[in-house]
C-alpha cells in the first residue's frame, strides 16, 4: 500500500515540482546574523551549514548554531558572522510547495474521495457470532488502483492555491511597446484544473468511487396515518446478528416551506389538527 510519502512524490511529479539542488556562500560583517538563501521550500535531507575561520572549518548545527526557515529560505544564526569568515550553505529545495503543503492538499484530497466510504470485516466472535467490522478507509487501506485518482485530486487542489496567486497578475504595457500577458498563466492553470477534473471524473464514473461515483439512495416514505417519516435501517447480511443501525438521509433542502405565522396548532400525542 502507498503511504502519504509516496502519494506526495507523485503529486509532484504530476505538477513538475522537481527537486532542485543549491549552494550558497555567504560572508560575515560582524553584525548581521540573518541570511537569506537563494531558494524557498528548503527541504531538511541533505541540508549543511559550514563555517569557515581563516583555515579553520567548522560544521553548525541546529538548533545551536542557527534556525531555518525552510518555507521562505531564511537562515538564522544565534551569534554574528564574524568579518570576512564565510558560510557555506547548501541543500536540496523544491520549486512550488513545500512537504507541509502537499501534505495538507494530500489530507483533503483522501477525506474528499473517502468520504464515508468504510471497509467490511467478516469475523466470528467469541460466542460463535458473525459479526462484521467497519473500518473508514485511509491511506493504509486505499486500493492501489485509487491511488492516481487521489494524486490527481491533490494536484487539483494544489493548482487552485496555484491558480489564486496567478490571478493578482495584471497585463503589462509599456510606452515603448512592449506587453507582457501576465494573465496566460491564470489562464493556462485554469485549463489544466479543467483537464484534470474531466479525467478524475471519468475515473471516478468508471469505477464507481470517489466524488462523482454514481450512488443509489432510498426514498424516504411517509406514513399516512401519523404524518411521520417511516425509519429506515442499513441493509445487512442474512448472517449478520448486530443490532440494526438507523439510517438517516438528508429529508429537504431546507425549511423554505416552513409555517411562520406563530398560530399554535392543536396536538395531541403525534396527531395534529
Amino acid at each position: 500500500m502507498a503511504t502519504i510519502a509516496d502519494l506526495r512524490t507523485r503529486v509532484r511529479s504530476e505538477l513538475g515540482d522537481r527537486l532542485l539542488p543549491f549552494r550558497d556562500t555567504l560572508r560575515g560583517t560582524g553584525s548581521i546574523s540573518q541570511y537569506e538563501l537563494s531558494a524557498n521550500n528548503v527541504t531538511p535531507t541533505g541540508f549543511s551549514v559550514e563555517k569557515i575561520s581563516g583555515a579553520t572549518t567548522a560544521v553548525l548545527t541546529s538548533p545551536a548554531d542557527y534556525v531555518l526557515d525552510a518555507l521562505n529560505g531564511i537562515l538564522d544564526l544565534t551569534t554574528a558572522l564574524a568579518v570576512d569568515d564565510l558560510l557555506l550553505v547548501s541543500g536540496n529545495s523544491y520549486g512550488l510547495f513545500s512537504d507541509d503543503e502537499l501534505d495538507t492538499y494530500l489530507n483533503d484530497a483522501l477525506a474528499q474521495h473517502n468520504r464515508g466510504r468504510t471497509i467490511s470485516t467478516r469475523y466470528r466472535d467469541s460466542h460463535g457470532f458473525i459479526k462484521y467490522d467497519e473500518v473508514a478507509v485511509d491511506v493504509s487501506t486505499l486500493p492501489p488502483e485509487e491511488d492516481v485518482m487521489v494524486v490527481m485530486l491533490a494536484a487539483i487542489e494544489a493548482m487552485w492555491a496555484l491558480s489564486t496567486d496567478a490571478a493578482t497578475d495584471i497585463n503589462v504595457q509599456t510606452s515603448d511597446g512592449t506587453s507582457v500577458d501576465r494573465g496566460q498563466r491564470f489562464s493556462q492553470i485554469q485549463t489544466q484544473i479543467g483537464m484534470l477534473t474531466e479525467r478524475y471524473q471519468t475515473l471516478c464514473e468508471k469505477m464507481g468511487v470517489g466524488l462523482y461515483a454514481i450512488e443509489v439512495t432510498n426514498l424516504r416514505r411517509v406514513s399516512r396515518t401519523t404524518g411521520r417519516l417511516v425509519p429506515l435501517f442499513r441493509e445487512r447480511e442474512y448472517d449478520d446478528h448486530s443490532l440494526p443501525q438507523r439510517i438517516l438521509p438528508p429529508i429537504g433542502p431546507g425549511h423554505q416551506n416552513d409555517d411562520e405565522s406563530g398560530v399554535p396548532s392543536s396536538v395531541f400525542g403525534s396527531w395534529g389538527y
